[in-house]
């Protein structure tokens, strides 16, 4: 699935920021080895440090997992409904909300994990299974007029802001 468009999304910062890749890359790929990448990161922890917050009131490392979950299955939501043809407004969602009542740090870390790979396996699955139609189309979320396209490679930017956040802040680095 190619890039979108300037115009299948809009014209901000955070979009500009989750939306910076090259033509060459190719979006399943790049779920997969983030997939990899991740996980890896999240077994090599060690014990308890799936609890670290790099600072006060930032998220741990168990929480942000589950954010990105989040945002996965909300953002795939949000490209399969525009795929198939919804026009009602797609609401925005609220990230700490979410965390606040997901309860993700009283959660079992594996089982986390467990939801991680599911939930990437899904999203792959549905990325998949969009024709160039479905792809094209350009719905409502968040106020905002975007593409499934736009969407689905906003999976990918997400989690790589966030991988880069937990490798310069959350892990320890040996000189």
């Amino acid at each position: 699935m190619r890039l979108p468009e300037p115009f299948e999304y809009p014209n901000s910062s955070y979009f500009a920021e989750y939306l910076n890749f090259g033509p060459e890359d190719h979006l399943l790929d790049i779920l997969k080895s983030q997939h990899a990448d991740l996980l890896e990161i999240c077994q090599n922890l060690a014990k308890g440090q799936e609890g670290f917050a790099y600072a006060p009131g930032k998220w741990s490392i168990q929480q942000l997992l589950g954010h990105i979950i989040d945002t996965e299955r909300v953002f795939s939501y949000r490209a399969l409904a525009i795929s198939r043809g919804e026009r009602q407004a797609l609401p925005s969602f609220d990230e700490n909300e979410y965390l606040l009542h997901a309860q993700y740090e009283s959660q079992n870390f594996a089982d986390i994990l467990t939801q991680y790979r599911h939930v990437r396996q899904a999203t792959m699955s549905l990325i998949e299974s969009f024709s160039t139609s479905q792809a094209n189309q350009i719905g409502n979320a968040n106020g905002q007029s975007v593409s499934v396209r736009a969407l689905a490679w906003m999976i990918a930017g997400h989690e790589k802001h966030h991988i880069q956040v937990i490798k310069e802040r959350y892990l320890i680095q040996n000189p």
